[in-house]
């Protein structure tokens, strides 16, 4: 059972809506969030999409900028959605078309009557979708019920060979014509001189066969010892096709033919009649007069003469796919993940199917602008990623603000946590670093060496007499979520603004790493959970990220587990134009990139240009 269907444009004007009997619940809040997390985001490469119990199906209209979704509960599994969605598209879009060609989009302001017209296709789409279900077949109509119980009963004394090559289904064999001499075979029946005539001309026949047989075997042996005895020919000269020879000299010497009449090339007998000059001539005279029939003036004022320059042409995915196959290719190149290329590429085909193209437009150079569209859109963050305004706030409500580093083996967690420590110095706040991987050997060792060497580029004159940066660390095999909320309380005890808590390196199919790291961020609850990641990575960056969000939120006792909150992305200066791992982790977290790093010193921090990134993955 549905639970409704909605149809409305991407300017946000309801057309029409349907909400079923018995159904109370509010589907505002389902279709806003279609909107914010596909329709604006530019993940349009699934037609389906599901909020809390609630499943979605939905179809663009691109021509007429119109979105058909239809909702229904996720338990449930109707198999005639799909029919039942684009013949609501087909007969809504040729009614919306004959509306806006006769009332000039007045009547948008008044709700649509569909309810007569979505019924009836309602009912024949549950109809034809009833007539395709198959039944079950009886036991009388299977293989089984032929089978006899004799056919079903082993015996032991019986060799198991014999059984197996009487399972095995003879295939009949041609019969060989086998050759009987003639003898004298009583015949029964009434014989007659027919009878007599066909047998004896049969016999003939087969004696005539005897001798062809034995000619062709004897020729046969013969041939084959005289290849054995004849000699190899020596190699041949290479004939080129049109070089001539000797012989061809004299058929090709015009010089004492210098009396006769000149043909250009061409005997008497293709010399062209008086018939075919007249006919040519009238062929020429009519071609000219279609070339140069006057064109009949249109009236349409002062914009008739813009009218050749708007196409008339509907892209089809037909015409899209050659183009998105070549770009998909690129994207892999430039180190997207396989699976995010083809959904972005699926995405831009829903987005372009049914537009009109312009004249002075190419399908390439359309696909291209949409994905740049679409690809600026998933690199812009769809929420505010402040840290220096979340400090103050945190500063005014009394207590420190926590950032939890995680991320697999050799990315550079340290090295970065130490470069955002540099620049949250640089604005003015106080850190402490809490060291948090109890498991590597040499990572206390480590922050200690990074926290002496920004105490001296900081030094305590610069906060007030105070540490700007302190290392709380409790060594090797300790638990690390006790580590970490000793640190926490020590900062609000000390005043410190900020905490780093840095984590173990692990594998994403770690689970007793994953389960540690789950239950130091459900226990201490920090304010901002980065997930560092490094740009050399391709299709592996997705399946870290998906396991990452997919353990914590597994492994995590609360009702609302936390999850990845944004991405810092490493080693950006190593890849040249190879920039995609940034579009694979920002599709599948939906996450922003909140920090590049671009260097091994404490300055090269950067934010991520969103344009530039484009234009170095389209170049």
């Amino acid at each position: 059972m549905l639970d409704f269907f909605s149809i409305f444009s991407k300017g946000g004007i309801v057309l029409w809506c349907y909400t079923f009997q018995g159904v109370k619940a509010n589907f505002t809040e389902p279709i806003n969030a279609l909107i914010k997390t596909v329709l604006l985001q530019e993940r349009g490469g699934n037609s389906q999409f599901t909020h809390g119990p609630l499943q979605m199906q939905y179809k663009l209209d691109n021509e007429f900028e119109l979105v058909f979704v239809v909702g229904f509960q996720k338990v449930l599994t109707l198999l005639y959605v799909d029919k039942l969605i684009t013949d609501v598209h087909r007969d809504f879009r040729d009614r919306y078309r004959k509306k806006l060609l006769d009332s000039s989009l007045a009547w948008i302001t008044v709700n649509f009557n569909y309810d007569n017209q979505f019924s009836l296709l309602r009912s024949n789409a549950e109809v034809k979708e009833s007539n395709k279900v198959t039944t079950m077949r009886t036991f009388d109509k299977s293989g089984k019920s032929q089978k006899t119980i004799k056919s079903m009963t082993i015996d032991k004394n019986k060799d198991p060979k014999e059984v197996e090559t009487k399972k095995k289904p003879s295939t009949p064999k041609a019969k060989k014509p086998v050759e009987v001499a003639p003898a004298n075979i009583p015949v029964e029946g009434p014989t007659n001189g027919t009878t007599v005539a066909n047998n004896s001309t049969d016999m003939d026949q087969i004696a005539r066969n005897r001798e062809a047989m034995s000619k062709r075997m004897a020729t046969g042996k013969g041939a084959g010892k005289g290849k054995k005895t004849s000699q190899k020919k020596g190699k041949s000269a290479r004939i080129w096709e049109n070089g001539g020879n000797s012989k061809d000299a004299e058929a090709l010497d015009y010089s004492g033919l210098q009396n006769e009449p000149l043909t250009n090339g061409h005997g008497e007998e293709n010399n062209i009649t008086d018939e075919q000059v007249k006919s040519l001539q009238i062929f020429i005279e009519l071609s000219t007069c279609v070339v140069l029939l006057p064109i009949q003036k249109s009236s349409g004022g002062l914009f008739s003469m813009f009218r050749g320059l708007v196409g008339s042409k509907a892209l089809s995915k037909e015409a899209l796919q050659p183009v998105l196959d070549s770009m998909s290719d690129h994207l892999i190149g430039k180190n997207v993940a396989a699976d995010i290329a083809q959904k972005m590429c699926d995405s831009v085909s829903n987005k372009l199917e049914g537009k009109i193209l312009g004249t002075f437009s190419t399908i390439a150079s359309t696909v291209k602008q949409s994905l740049n569209e679409s690809l600026v859109q998933i690199l812009t963050p769809k929420r505010r990623v402040d840290i220096l305004r979340d400090v103050l706030e945190a500063q005014r409500a009394g207590k420190p603000y926590v950032i939890t580093f995680c991320g697999v083996n050799g990315v550079g967690k340290s090295t970065n946590l130490a470069k955002i420590c540099f620049w949250l110095m640089e604005n003015g706040f106080r850190v402490l670093i809490a060291a948090c991987d109890t498991f590597r050997a040499g990572a206390v060792e480590q922050l200690r060496t990074h926290k002496t060497r920004l105490h001296t580029l900081h030094p305590p004159s610069m906060h007030g007499g105070r540490d700007g940066v302190c290392l709380f660390e409790k060594g090797y095999g300790k638990d690390a979520a006790g580590i970490a909320m000793q640190a926490i309380n020590a900062a609000k005890e000390q005043r410190y603004d900020v905490v780093l808590v840095d984590t173990a390196g692990r594998m994403q199919d770690n689970e007793p790493l994953m389960r540690s790291l789950a239950k130091l961020i459900t226990v201490n609850t920090p304010d901002l959970v980065l997930f560092v990641g490094e740009a050399l990575v391709g299709n592996e960056a997705v399946d870290q990220l998906v396991k990452f969000n997919q353990a914590l939120a597994d492994y995590s006792n609360s009702e609302k587990p936390r999850t990845i909150d944004g991405i810092v992305l490493t080693k950006f200066d190593t890849i040249d134009d190879k920039v995609g791992a940034a579009i694979s982790m920002t599709y599948t977290t939906g996450q922003p990139i909140v920090f590049v790093g671009t260097g091994q010193s404490y300055p090269d921090l950067r934010s991520l240009n969103a344009k530039a990134v484009v234009h170095a993955l389209l170049k």
